[in-house]
């Protein structure tokens, strides 16, 4: 009995002992967790994840590193060239604004003469290679310039077709006989004729009052041209019919004009002719001439019936062509603000009164 009760006593101590420590073991779980079982689980975790979905973030910083440093270079290269190019762009617009072609060959001369640097073979390695970028730093701004020069002269050389008259010389050379005879360019519209345009009939173009009669007056003193700012499609027709007695010798149409500020003018300087001997009549002539001391202005014609200026301006010119002033210039000037034929008929009447008072005290002495 005595065994067995000590076996059962020792029984009992061993399984107080036993739930004793599961009891410790259970309560140290919940209370203070282990960290090392956690922290290795936790670390295993993102390491799956990271190496399952993207690169690891070494790699990543690596290559972001790696990227960077190789797009610098580009991007410093692709500024640089567009600031050269906008640099360029911006000196060239300056100098075709600020200067002429000739001046800009001359303020580049010494630069394009310093194009070509000869490399001596006597030189070294590395004064060779000095001398070479020497020369690449030289060479290429001047070919640059050249390039600059000859498209703009290209450019103005096209635009001087537009703007220019087609010629220096817009007439033929007078025969020697005729170098006394004054030359009397005359405008088209609104001066010998007037155009006009309505919806129910379109165009038509009406001749101006006394036109005949003033044509075949002043074709006996003048070299007659007409000198209009249309189209020769438009010139030549018109002048046949008008001129039926060819009294107009020559015809110019807006190629032979000036294009300036937006308007075609006619420049007298390009017609070959002594400008002193020179008159241009036209019912807008100050507004379409660049030569405003050679100008006759009359009264613009607009379709009046009872107009007369034409016919009122022969005696004028008839003066001129007997008289032969040494420059009309100078004569025009005189009548300067001032209806060119009102003003020569009060100076006729005012050159004839005064002549019959100097011959009146001649008669009283004689008596």
């Amino acid at each position: 009995m005595s065994i067995i009760t000590q076996s059962k006593r020792i029984s009992s101590k061993v399984l107080n002992l036993k739930s004793n420590k599961n009891i410790h073991l259970y309560s140290s779980v919940t209370t203070n967790p282990p960290k090392e079982s956690i922290i290795s689980s936790s670390s295993s975790i993102l390491s799956d994840q990271s190496t399952s979905s993207s690169t690891p973030p070494e790699t990543a910083a690596a290559a972001t590193t790696g990227g960077g440093g190789k797009g610098q270079p580009w991007s410093f290269l692709k500024f640089s060239l567009i600031a050269a190019v906008t640099g360029g762009v911006a000196t060239a617009g300056y100098a075709t604004y600020a200067y002429s072609l000739e001046e800009v060959y001359e303020k580049t001369k010494a630069l394009r003469t310093m194009k070509k640097v000869s490399i001596g073979d006597d030189l070294s390695s590395f004064q060779k290679f000095q001398t070479m970028l020497k020369s690449t730093a030289i060479t290429v701004p001047a070919k640059l310039v050249e390039l600059y020069l000859e498209m703009r002269e290209s450019t103005e050389e096209h635009v001087r077709g537009f703007t220019e008259p087609l010629s220096d010389k817009l007439l033929p050379d007078l025969h020697p006989q005729e170098q006394h005879v004054f030359t009397l360019v005359l405008d088209l519209n609104e001066t010998l004729l007037y155009s006009d345009w309505k919806r129910e009939r379109g165009w038509r173009t009406f001749k101006r009052p006394g036109v005949d009669e003033f044509l075949e007056q002043l074709a006996q003193f003048y070299e007659i041209i007409i000198y209009s700012d249309q189209q020769s499609m438009y010139v030549d027709p018109v002048v046949d019919r008008l001129d039926g007695n060819h009294c107009i010798r020559y015809r110019l149409s807006r190629a032979a004009t000036r294009y300036q500020d937006g308007k075609h003018y006619r420049d007298l300087s390009k017609l070959n002719r002594d400008p002193s001997r020179i008159l241009y009549v036209s019912g807008n002539a100050v507004e379409s001439c660049l030569q405003q001391e050679n100008c006759v202005p009359v009264k613009p014609w607009k379709c009046e019936s009872d107009d007369t200026a034409l016919v009122d301006l022969i005696p004028f010119l008839e003066y001129i062509a007997r008289n032969r002033p040494g420059d009309i210039r100078h004569v025009l000037a005189s009548y300067n603000g001032n209806d060119i034929a009102k003003e020569f008929i009060e100076r006729s009447k005012e050159y004839q009164r005064r002549m019959q008072e100097q011959k009146q005290p001649g008669r009283l002495w004689r008596r």
